[in-house]
């Protein structure tokens, strides 16, 4: 219990550190930056070691996918691409273009402004297991009314009907093994309680 305890604090360290890290400043497209500038714009972190081949870990999984442009998007606008990369395991609830789609875009829109990054970042933590949870992991926590503990420091649901898995309230839509965990796709996004 004191492992998995500092486990998942250890993660949600290094989502906040890497989240305030990965800021990236504006410059005008026609100025010449000076080396130290250039440098200072860059991305950096294991989201942007150049990986060729192998299996995909869950943020290059979603890249990949023409089905996840916006959560891509939204990863990108929150600063936390480090945090679907880490070695893991991790099991991300991955809602595809129709789940953010249900989404008024007015608030979708202010959610990808950089003054709400803050509250996007925890949203899309809410959408990440500091574990491994195949779907059969899935099928045993729903049997036992278990609760997934997520990244966000909040607990969803996991249920079971008809032999679909539900996390959070929606259905889990198609699963895929990535080097770092478990995507499974889903058909909503899941909002945090508070």
């Amino acid at each position: 219990m004191k492992t998995l305890t500092k486990l998942i604090l250890s993660l949600l360290v290094c989502i906040c550190f890497i989240a305030c890290n990965n800021s990236v400043k504006s410059s005008d497209q026609n100025s010449k930056n000076s080396p130290s500038e250039e440098l200072s714009n860059e991305k950096t972190g294991q989201a942007f070691i150049e990986d060729e081949g192998g299996t995909p870990n869950a943020l290059q999984l979603a890249m990949q996918s023409e089905d996840h442009t916006t959560l891509v998007a939204a990863v990108q606008a929150a600063g936390v691409e480090n945090a679907l990369v880490n070695v893991g395991p991790l099991t991300v609830f991955a809602p595809n273009n129709a789940a953010f789609a249900k989404i008024d875009e007015t608030t979708l829109n202010d959610l990808l402004k950089p003054e709400n990054k803050g509250q996007l970042a925890l949203i899309l933590t809410n959408h990440v297991a500091p574990s491994n949870f195949p779907v059969d992991m899935l099928k045993k926590n729903a049997a036992k009314n278990r609760k997934l503990y997520m990244a966000s420091g909040e607990y969803v649901t996991v249920t079971e009907k008809d032999g679909d898995i539900f996390v959070g309230g929606t259905k889990v839509i198609a699963t895929v093994n990535v080097s770092n965990g478990w995507v499974h796709v889903v058909e909503d996004v899941i909002l945090p309680k508070n």
